[in-house]
């Protein structure tokens, strides 16, 4: 072999292999050197990098895998005895020995091949380091039902989820219970997201965003506190009025983004009759909050935990009775029944036959237009329903100034379907 096509050899095996250890090593210590208590900075973590590549090099050619345990043990055991000559009180030096050891473990990675993966862990590694601080004063900010919320989601998606059988049951057979128990998981995720990030952000950033938080977590229960409010102070109508009609407009974003999670292929015919409701709603919501006072107090927007088991397998019911219901009637009654269906479930919960809806566009027992046409009917029952909790709990004053909006709401998602 000559020594060009040897160099050319060494080019595409070796440094590309090589750099991008270094690169990866570099970017971990760059973190770690700004934490003054650390004992590891630039240069050790970009040559712990590429000492891990180095050892997976060796075990490889050398068939010895002993050779990347050896090493990593020798780094840990380094890095421990540094810390443990020189302790320090407020640092005991286990983030920094973890790292060390990943980035040993990275290098390592990018010689067997997985350059993509190694480098994505690199940033998710550096991303956690780098915001220490943040990431505490969100966990202090956490209460005991914060983290039931979190632990009980981990139960609905990685305990339950897993043990379904992923396979048609039932008449029409139409029950997954994989696919139903999906969708729980996919709707509690959604209101988890929302719930979190209301308790993080807090009140203090507006009524726009109190909106589009708190009809992440829950239209429904949002549009109930802040037509008490308006009820209990005729100074809080303007500023409920922001946020419920906020709330609703997040409804028709959240079942545009499950519909692309769910089934993208009715996006076409769908996201027309969204975006004529939101081009629609946005305009007197944007006026709205021009006409809100700065300063004014938010009161206190308490959700429900979005992740209970009971509310969960109430949805899970939920779904899988409008499900077999929408199955049924679209087969003996035609569209006519599943549109009644439609505007039956979609009064009180506009997810549950959208759902279903998409999962029976996805089975080939519905098309995309008639699909379209039921999550549309769910939407404006919903929307009645809604405004029938204002006009109760609330009264004539909020009501007739949110009617003209929902109004304007319905006729941009009616115009958007008369396109498709």
């Amino acid at each position: 072999m000559t020594n060009g096509h040897l160099l050319s050899d060494i080019g595409l095996e070796f440094i590309q292999a090589f750099l991008l250890s270094l690169g990866i090593g570099l970017l971990m210590g760059l973190e770690r050197e700004r934490n003054p208590a650390s004992r590891a900075g630039l240069r050790t973590f970009a040559l712990v990098s590429l000492l891990g590549t180095v050892c997976a090099l060796l075990a490889v050619r050398t068939e010895s895998p002993w050779l990347l345990a050896a090493g990593l043990i020798v780094v840990g055991a380094m890095m421990i005895s540094a810390y443990h000559r020189q302790p320090d009180a407020n640092d005991p030096g286990t983030t920094s020995v973890v790292a060390l050891l990943l980035v040993f473990c990275y290098g390592a990675m990018i010689w067997y091949g997985y350059r993509t993966l190694a480098v994505m862990l690199t940033i998710l590694t550096t991303v956690l380091l780098y915001f220490k601080a943040e990431m505490q004063t969100v966990s202090k900010q956490l209460t005991r039902r914060d983290i039931t919320s979190v632990l009980q989601f981990c139960v609905l998606s990685l305990i339950i989820l897993p043990i379904l059988p992923d396979r048609n049951f039932g008449p029409y057979d139409t029950l997954n219970p994989y696919q139903v128990w999906w969708m729980v998981v996919l709707i509690s995720g959604v209101s988890l997201a929302g719930y979190a990030a209301l308790r993080i952000v807090g009140q203090r950033h507006g009524a726009p965003l109190l909106g589009l938080l708190g009809g992440l977590a829950s239209s429904t229960a949002t549009t109930l506190v802040y037509a008490r409010h308006a009820r209990d102070s005729a100074a809080l109508t303007q500023l409920s009025l922001v946020v419920i009609l906020t709330a609703n407009l997040i409804v028709l974003v959240r079942l545009g983004g499950v519909a692309a999670i769910v089934q993208p292929g009715i996006l076409p015919t769908l996201v027309p009759v969204l975006l004529g409701g939101l081009i629609a709603g946005i305009a007197f919501v944007a006026y709205a909050w021009r006409k809100l006072e700065r300063g004014t107090e938010l009161p206190e927007l308490d959700l429900r935990n979005p992740t209970e088991l009971f509310t969960a397998l109430t949805f899970g019911a939920i779904y899988a009775v409008v499900l077999l219901l929408s199955a049924a009637l679209s087969e003996h009654a035609g569209k006519l029944g599943l549109y009644a269906v439609a505007l039956v479930s979609g009064l009180t919960d506009v997810d549950a036959i959208t759902l279903s809806s998409l999962r029976l566009f996805g089975q080939g027992k519905l098309a995309a237009s008639e699909a379209t046409t039921a999550i549309l009917l769910a939407t404006l029952a919903n929307l009645v329903f809604k405004l029938g909790i204002v006009v109760s709990v609330a009264g004539r004053p909020l009501a007739r100034r949110i009617v003209t909006v929902f109004a304007a709401i319905a006729a941009g998602c009616v115009a958007g379907w008369a396109t498709i």
